[in-house]
Formats: structure tokens, C-alpha cells, sequence
């Protein structure tokens, strides 16, 4: 099955930004024992850009279509040895469904030439999933061998910010699966993870669902995983006891909710990857300043 559109992007990589000493992580000793590899050794914190839209609702293929320009240009970058600064977008998404490489039709409930929301085939790895608002959408585009050049590696590291994020911030107790992807409290998946590498540069990422509508993941078999349930924070807030280290945050309202875990998202981000966040103006539908 191959669905197709035509997409048109300028998107430039601008100049090296000036970045403010700021969400730089002081030292890795304080990182907990579920760090995904300890032994990397950063000697310098790599800076990135990051191009937070976490409020705005974007189309997927906009999304997509930026990610691939994006990755175009630091390949000729990486060939010339000159690939010195990583890149991070965050946003949500309008409603929409996106299929992996290992996705089948038997996990959908609809034809696909008759899908109740917008449907996309993807190069990224994994199964048929949602995206929608309330859901925060991470895709970063890192050069991996300031990393780690190990695909297994850099999944397990997405699901660690999540994991960190979910317990540091709400006190959600998370965990992987074994033989799955992606970040689970209880039977309940709060977070997918989709990639795609090139030259060793990253893209696509990592969705969490923070006050999503859940009710468009009953048309498909999420990640084609049919014995467990997905789940958002906001769900579980409600049905948890337990204190949130974010004062009443059990009754926030969803926008609250999703600044909450933006905030978080991005502080767990750069300790994990030991990166350097420089914020850069610009929007999604429209070339970066330059």
C-alpha cells in the first residue's frame, strides 16, 4: 500500500544562532542508573535549534516535509564535515493517522481509500498510529555520531526523556516494554516511537500523549499491539492518589497540562542528549529567519 502527495519545501538551515547559557545540564554524574548508555562521554555540550511551535496544531505533512528538507541539507553538511549544530521541532498535530514501514491494513477498522481523517505512509519504522492536539510531538534531527551511532541506543534514549518526564514531573511510574517500543504506565501506552535514520542523522521522534482525545485510537490497532490500551497524562492524573510534584496540577486545565510537559520535555531532552537548546524564530509554514 503507497499513499502520495506533492509537497513543496524551501526551508533553509540558518546561520549558526547565538546561544544563551541556558538549559545546558551542569554535569552528567547526577543522571539516574536508567540512563540508556552511561558510557557516552560528551566533551563539549553540541548545540541545537530548536524550533518550539509546541502550541500551535500543525499539519502532518507540513511537519514531514520540513523534517526531510531539513535532513537533505546537513547530509551535504555531514560530507563536508561541517554538520556542527542539531535540530529539534516541537508542535501538535491536527487529527491525523500515519503509517510505518512495517504497517499492514489489518490494523486499520476503515479502507484506506475511505479514512475518517487523514492518512499518510511514512518511511519511519513501526506500525499505524495517531496524532492529534493535546498530544506533544518531538522530532529531532541529530547527527548520532555525536551520540551514539546505534539505532537500539537512540530509542531507548527517546524513551527515557518520557520516562524521566512522566515521573520527575507528575509522578507517574513508567516503563518499557520488553520486545516493544515506546513508554507504558501499567497497560496503558502514553508514548509512541517512530524513527527514521540517514547518514546517521535522525528524524521523526517521539509523540506523547498528555490530554489527547484518545477516542481516534479505537479505529486502529495502535503500533499493532492488540492486548494493551493507550493512555494520556491527564487520564491517569485524575486516577492517581499520589502528588504530582507540580502543585495542583491534578486540576490544571489542558493547556496548563501541556506547558507543564513541554517544560519538562525539553530540561529531560538536553540532560539525556547532553544538548544545548538555542531557540530560533520562524514558522513551519515559512522559511526560518535567516
Amino acid at each position: 500500500m503507497t499513499l502520495s502527495f506533492n509537497i513543496s519545501s524551501n526551508h533553509l538551515i540558518p546561520p549558526r544562532p547565538t546561544c544563551p547559557q541556558s538549559r545546558v545540564p551542569a554535569s552528567a554524574s547526577h543522571l539516574t542508573s536508567t540512563k540508556p548508555n552511561s558510557s557516552i562521554q560528551h566533551t563539549n555540550t553540541r548545540r541545537c535549534i530548536c524550533y518550539d511551535m509546541y502550541k500551535q496544531v500543525v499539519p502532518f505533512a507540513e511537519a514531514w516535509s520540513w523534517q526531510k528538507s531539513i535532513v537533505d541539507q546537513r547530509k551535504s553538511l555531514v560530507d563536508g564535515n561541517e554538520d556542527e549544530l542539531d535540530s529539534l521541532i516541537v508542535l501538535q498535530h491536527q487529527p491525523v493517522y500515519t503509517l510505518g514501514t512495517a504497517s499492514s491494513e489489518d490494523n486499520l477498522s476503515f479502507d484506506v481509500k475511505d479514512s475518517p481523517l487523514p492518512l499518510y505512509q511514512t518511511e519511519r519504522g513501526g506500525e499505524v498510529t495517531y496524532h492529534g492536539p493535546g498530544q506533544l510531538v518531538l522530532y529531532p534531527i541529530l547527527n548520532l555520531r555525536f551520540q551514539k551511532m546505534d539505532l537500539h541506543w537512540y530509542m531507548r534514549a527517546l524513551e527515557e526523556v518520557v520516562i524521566r518526564v512522566l515521573f520527575s514531573t507528575f509522578s507517574l511510574k513508567a516503563s518499557r516494554v520488553e520486545g516493544l517500543t515506546g513508554v507504558w504506565v501499567g497497560d496503558k501506552k502514553l508514548a509512541a516511537v517512530g524513527i527514521r535514520v540517514s547518514k546517521w542523522l535522525t528524524y521523526h521522534g517521539l509523540a506523547l500523549n498528555v490530554s489527547t482525545d484518545l477516542s481516534p485510537f479505537s479505529r486502529i490497532i495502535p503500533c499493532g499491539i492488540k492486548d494493551r490500551g493507550v493512555g494520556n497524562i491527564k487520564e491517569l492524573l485524575r486516577g492517581s492518589n499520589k502528588p504530582s510534584s507540580i502543585s495542583g496540577c491534578h486540576d490544571e486545565d489542558d493547556g496548563t497540562l501541556i506547558d507543564i510537559a513541554h517544560e519538562s520535555l525539553l530540561k529531560e531532552f538536553c540532560e539525556v542528549f547532553q544538548l544545548e537548546l538555542c531557540h530560533q524564530s520562524g514558522s513551519i509554514l515559512r522559511s526560518p529567519d535567516r
